[in-house]
């Protein structure tokens, strides 16, 4: 006789396949025993059970491959831990570049995945062909080898997670649907099924295809959708290797892999097939799609060329089945942004196998802990926006969503599809100027402007093309003279009424307490002093005050807002971004133009930073705030959207011989890193404390109210920091730094970039990133090393400071306006 549904359970999974099984085998032995995973069906009968079983580790960015990683390592023990057998083999893998753009992409991917602990070899052509013998390498540059890569069976992988989580005190029912999520007050407190219901503490939902519409239902974002994906099996293949390493022809769209004797060949098309737009049958069960082989043909075309051997071999299985793919290809982890106790682990883009073990853990440690372990922004669903579960945007960005898994991740670039969905009122003006449009959060942002006739490009590339001559003109500007940057994409929250400022000063590590009209900057920390946040608070009021936050973290600084509020007594918080255009006016001739415009005391005496002061300009009203992330003397312009082109217009027709140009967010971060401004995300995030990050100054010790995470912070207040964030520079590289490169010390490594770009005033390449000592990262041990940062596989000597590059002192931003040259590191000056 099977289980019977309990009445409560601490955990519940809603779906069984490999991703729920791994969460309920992690709770599990993180000693929970009140596990419940509850399957509409039979386990793996979703996407799990037809997956091809790759499992590679080489992935965007440090947190996604440290799950492959995990889950790799996992896989090799699983079969001892539980009895069940995986299928997995390390057979090792080789991915070939056709392309000098594929190799360099290569390249750096293999330098990162050094940084991150991965054995990465660059190899030759010939080489690749002597590993994999099937291989036509006639057209091939290059090849990267992983040796710890292989496959794994996915049902039999899923079931040794179910076998461990039983043995571990967890129930799991099949065939018994979740109708309903409950929620009271905003908190999760169990699920309607058809057997009864389940009161519960805290929930996951692991339903694949299927989440967006159950999150839908209760008014949550988790945009993902269905798309066909196809693989074919050919008839046996005498003397094919056991142990043939998986290949990846990432150029032709093509994978493949030993499976029995005979090959599994598969594809990531450039145009996708969505499917199931109106929702996922309930009973899709084990099923497959029609076959298409009109729709593959090229794609096989590619592959036969690759291999040649399989001209001559039929195929025994056509196979097309559905698998979710996400706007941003990255995964959907963690809470829903305002429901207590409910979280998602979704939208794993043809990746679940290889990151279903890494993904456990983390949720396991999520749920239970209520905070991360590592930093998974890049992957938190919360950087997600409402109108991203409309359905024409998601067919129209799931075509394209497909083939960018493999499609070259040049830098600074967006997607093609599903655009202009958020613009600003000064769009139209600035793409006939020349703007190069790319995409945040839905947002069009300028990423620079191209010159006259110049065609238009959604990217960058890894050389000093155009975008690099063009961006870099834009900066220097800014150094020199007066640039505007439009900013719009900025989210503004409204929080009023009497406890308005005690809410504020429990969220933020800086006194808030100032007088109208003053600007403060802040992080927000969680209880063991991660930055969950950093903020601009503008006090426009006794109990009144306009919180400026990145556009990704409108979603997430406006639920920790909310959470923390409905303890807070009598406060309000409301987004009110719409409302808002923020034009930036920045350089040393901002003061200047702004007096053209405006009868308001612009002088540092009638003005000083970190002031916030409503000013005429034009014939409008607009909120001024004194502030910068440029490193110069500047204004951020919050102005009421219908108002916004006669300001726009105004400053253009003052600023006609002042030089006025403009500016993109290429700029806007290449001159951010020569002054050292960190930005939430890529330098800092919930992982990292201010001390770490080099914020100290931001924390009011002696204000009278606490703050959360204080507690975690003074335990790590004067002590040694043994992981510290560090400028760094590199004067000979010839190659352009993007972020995620290796830095080494006395030929260890120390870390890797965060975030890079190229320095236009210092005249290099600079970045940040955090390096770790036992001993401590002080000035002392920085001084004491000989530092490389390494790029595409080549080492560069480099200089790592604990101090900006480009005027430590911000001085420049104080309105002190000597030349931007004399401001350089001394030991910068020379390059």
């Amino acid at each position: 006789m099977g289980k019977k549904l309990p009445s409560h359970a601490e955990y519940v999974i809603i779906g069984g396949g490999i991703i729920g099984l791994s969460i309920a085998y992690h709770l599990t032995r993180l000693g929970h025993r009140d596990v419940l995973l509850l399957e509409r069906d039979q386990l793996t009968c979703g996407t799990t059970w037809h997956a091809a079983g790759l499992v590679t580790q080489l992935r965007a960015n440090e947190t996604m491959a440290r799950l492959a990683q995990y889950s790799a390592e996992l896989f090799r023990d699983l079969e001892h831990l539980t009895g069940q057998a995986t299928g997995f083999r390390q057979t090792g893998s080789v991915t070939v570049a056709t392309t000098r753009e594929r190799l360099e992409e290569l390249k750096r991917g293999s330098s990162m995945g050094r940084s991150f602990g991965l054995d990465v070899e660059m190899i030759s052509a010939a080489e690749a062909e002597r590993r994999v013998p099937l291989l036509d390498v006639s057209d091939v540059l290059g090849a990267a080898w992983i040796a710890s890569d292989g496959m794994t069976n996915a049902i039999d992988t899923a079931r040794a997670f179910a076998i461990g989580a039983r043995k571990g005190g967890a129930t799991i029912l099949e065939r018994t649907s979740v109708t309903r999520i409950l929620i009271e007050k905003g908190r999760f407190v169990g699920v309607e099924t058809g057997q009864g219901i389940v009161r519960a503490e805290r929930a996951v939902i692991c339903t694949g295809m299927w989440t967006r519409n159950l999150a839908a239902e209760l008014n949550w974002s988790v945009p993902l959708q269905a798309a066909e994906h196809f693989y074919v099996v050919t008839e046996h293949i005498p003397d094919l290797p056991l142990d043939l390493p998986t290949i990846r022809d990432m150029d032709a769209s093509v994978y493949a892999k030993a499976d029995a004797g005979k090959l599994l060949v598969g594809f990531f098309e450039a145009d996708g097939r969505p499917w199931g737009m109106d929702g996922i049958p309930q009973d899709f069960s084990f099923d497959s799609l029609p076959e298409d082989l009109d729709h593959m043909e090229p794609y096989l075309t590619a592959a036969i060329k690759r291999m040649p051997v399989l001209a001559n071999v039929g195929l025994q299985l056509n196979f097309n089945g559905p698998e979710s793919f996400t706007p941003d290809n990255r995964f959907h982890l963690g809470p829903a942004p305002e429901i207590q106790g409910l979280y998602v682990a979704s939208g794993f883009n043809s990746c679940g196998i290889e990151s279903s073990g890494g993904a456990g853990k983390v949720m396991a440690e999520w749920m239970s802990a209520g905070l991360p372990t590592d930093d998974c922004w890049e992957m938190d669903v919360r950087r997600s926006m409402p109108f991203q579960r409309n359905r024409r945007y998601l067919y129209d960005r799931t075509v394209e969503a497909v083939g960018n898994l493999w499609t070259l991740h040049l830098p600074h670039k967006s997607p093609k599809t599903a655009r202009n969905i958020r613009v600003s009122p000064l769009h139209d003006r600035l793409a006939k100027l020349g703007a190069n449009f790319g995409e945040n959060a839905g947002w069009e942002r300028v990423q620079w402007f191209a010159a006259p006739g110049s065609p238009n490009a959604n990217h960058a590339t890894f050389g000093r093309d155009e975008w690099f001559e063009r961006s870099g003109a834009e900066h220097a500007a800014t150094r020199s003279g007066v640039t505007l940057f439009d900013q719009t994409s900025f989210a503004h929250i409204l929080v009023q009424g009497p406890d308005a400022l005690a809410l504020l000063q429990r969220l933020s590590t800086n006194d808030v307490n100032v007088a109208a009209g003053r600007v403060v900057y802040t992080p927000w920390l969680n209880e063991r002093a991660g930055m969950e946040s950093d903020v601009t608070i503008a006090r426009t009021g006794e109990e009144e005050f306009l919180v400026v936050t990145a556009a990704i973290q409108r979603t997430r600084d406006l639920a920790w807002l909310r959470l923390h509020a409905t303890a807070a007594g009598h406060a309000s918080v409301v987004d009110v971004s719409s409302g808002y255009t923020t034009l930036s006016v920045m350089g040393p001739r901002s003061r200047e133009l702004l007096q053209r415009v405006s009868p308001a005391d612009f002088s540092n005496e009638g003005f000083p930073f970190a002031t916030a002061r409503e000013i005429e300009v034009g014939y409008s009203l607009a909120l001024a705030c004194r502030m910068t992330f440029v490193g110069e003397l500047g204004w951020e312009l919050h102005i009421p959207t219908e108002q916004t082109l006669g300001v726009y217009d105004a400053l253009v027709n003052a600023g006609a011989d002042l030089g006025l140009g403009h500016a993109g967010y290429v700029a806007l971060n290449t001159l951010r890193l020569e002054a050292g401004y960190r930005d939430w995300g890529s330098d800092v995030g919930d992982e990292d404390t201010p001390l770490e990050s080099g914020l100290g100054f931001t924390v009011a010790w002696d204000k009278r109210e606490g703050f959360v995470g204080r507690a975690a912070l003074e335990a790590e207040r004067g002590k040694p920091l043994r992981r510290r964030l560090v400028q760094l520079a590199s004067p000979d590289a010839r190659s352009l730094m993007f972020g995620t490169e290796p830095v080494w010390r006395n030929g260890s490594l120390v870390g890797y970039l965060r975030s890079a770009g190229f320095g236009h005033t210092v005249g290099c390449g600079v970045g940040m990133g955090y390096l770790n000592s036992e001993a401590g990262v002080t000035a002392d041990w920085l001084s004491g090393g000989s530092f490389e940062i390494e790029i595409a596989g080549e080492r560069y000597p480099a200089i790592a400071s604990l101090r900006p590059f480009y005027d430590a002192a911000r001085s420049r931003v104080k309105g002190d306006l000597r030349d931007a040259q004399e401001l350089i590191a001394p030991e910068l000056r020379k390059v």
